[in-house]
């Protein structure tokens, strides 16, 4: 499978500046993809401007586009970004054009037609493909090499698997450049440990967890792979809430970010910083416990959780700090890459149901009941480990008796269930 592994790069004034000018280069030929596109469907009656025209067009503009002293300055740069960008556009009008034809999309999930690139605004993306860019040893040092001998330092913070395809040169609203190689990988299986997971996705703790012993059919409550709530926005709450105001103060009211003053845009890139920081450390203690998880389990059955609708509650900022749909993907990644199975599982009534005798709790839980009381069989445990069962009886890991919770269609019939399974009763 196709994987992306970015790395920091520490480019010289030189190598800077060749890179803004090839951006350049890259956004004046997007902008005259889009005019063209426009003239030709408005001149010419609707006449189509697709992959083949967009790229005939460019070899046009190569060959005649001068300037003031006749020198044909795009020719002089680098092809290899430029036919990547036209790519790009393509595909970003062929979306454009099928959203248009598609009735089930709403309106305003429905992309927009390209429109041009600004100067202030954009922030510069080269792509390079296999042929216009090497990795060299310069100074015992592994660099990247670009056109016209261009060769930029790597911050190589772990070693790349195999030979990059393509690489994506970019910068971030802070001012950072970065590479982006895209190679491929395969697959790297645990062994097998005989052991399933039940994860169900909260606020107070983000992943409650329960184990399942598949040989023997015991369920354990130990919450070893248990996700805290860290919560690393709430630990820099000061920090974020300075600058913050620092962006208010200096902002200036009815005028637009590329115009805005000089102390404004500074104060933009440090609160963008911050906020790097912080995602960057929810990103690593998503894979370094999603990695953990595929380690000890063969089975995975989480939560298939919809953390959107969390924004519109009391909970919102800290259910944005928990990161949940961070976890999720890394889990997914993870379980994709060291082969394990992940069963998402619908969440209907998960939270309601006795994992013990399916009884729905009647009245229903609030958000401040943190203990499952049933009041059919007495059972009592907490709210959390109590639905990170019902996960394991959606994903047919255990044979449940209620009907309310639905199974998932890739789930394990129940005559496939351990023979000497027995849920332990508190």
């Amino acid at each position: 499978m196709k994987v992306r592994y970015t790395y920091r790069l520490r480019p010289g004034r030189q190598a800077e500046r060749y890179l803004l000018s090839e951006w350049d280069a890259c956004r004046y030929v997007w902008n005259r993809m889009v005019d063209e596109s426009k003239a030709r469907y408005e001149l010419n009656r609707g006449e189509t401007f697709g992959d083949r025209q967009a790229q005939k067009y460019l070899t046009v503009l190569r060959a005649y586009t001068i300037d003031r002293n006749g020198v044909k300055w795009l020719a002089r740069h680098s092809c290899v970004p430029q036919q990547q960008i036209v790519r790009d556009y393509s595909k970003a009008r062929k979306k454009a054009l099928l959203d248009r034809l598609d009735k089930t999309i709403p309106a305003s999930r429905k992309a927009g037609m390209p429109g041009h690139k600004s100067r202030k605004a954009a922030l510069p993306t080269l792509n390079y493909r296999t042929g216009g860019f090497s990795l060299i040893q310069q100074d015992g040092r592994t660099r990247l090499k670009l056109p016209k001998n261009i060769t930029i330092p790597v911050v190589w913070s772990r070693p790349l698997p195999s030979r990059p395809k393509t690489v994506r040169v970019h910068r971030d609203e802070s001012g950072h450049w970065y590479a982006s190689f895209v190679i491929d990988v395969e697959t790297e299986p645990y062994q097998e440990t005989g052991k399933a997971i039940g994860i169900d996705w909260g606020v107070e703790t983000t992943a409650s967890t329960v184990s399942l012993n598949l040989k023997t059919g015991e369920i354990s409550d130990d919450g070893d792979d248990d996700l805290p709530h860290i919560g690393f926005e709430r630990i820099r709450h000061r920090q974020v809430r300075e600058a913050q105001r620092r962006m208010a103060r200096r902002r200036r009211r009815g005028v637009k970010y590329p115009n805005q003053s000089r102390g404004y845009k500074k104060a933009r890139s440090q609160y963008r910083e911050l906020c790097r920081r912080i995602a960057a450390q929810r990103a690593t203690i998503a894979h370094t416990w999603a990695r953990r998880v595929c380690e000890h389990n063969d089975i995975i059955a989480s939560e298939d959780f919809k953390p959107k609708f969390l924004a519109k509650t009391s909970m919102a900022r800290n259910a944005r700090d928990a990161a949940i749909a961070t976890n999720i993907h890394a889990l997914q990644w993870q379980a994709a890459k060291h082969g394990r199975k992940l069963i998402p599982v619908n969440p209907a009534y998960t939270t309601q149901s006795c994992s013990n005798c399916g009884e729905i709790a009647n009245p229903p839980l609030g958000l401040d009941d943190r203990i499952y009381r049933c009041n059919h069989c007495g059972m009592m445990r907490d709210r959390d480990k109590n639905a990170a069962r019902n996960m394991l009886i959606g994903a047919g890991l255990v044979p449940g008796t209620d009907e309310a919770i639905s199974r998932h269609p890739d789930a394990m019939p129940e005559t496939q269930a351990p023979p000497r399974f027995r849920i332990p009763r508190l």
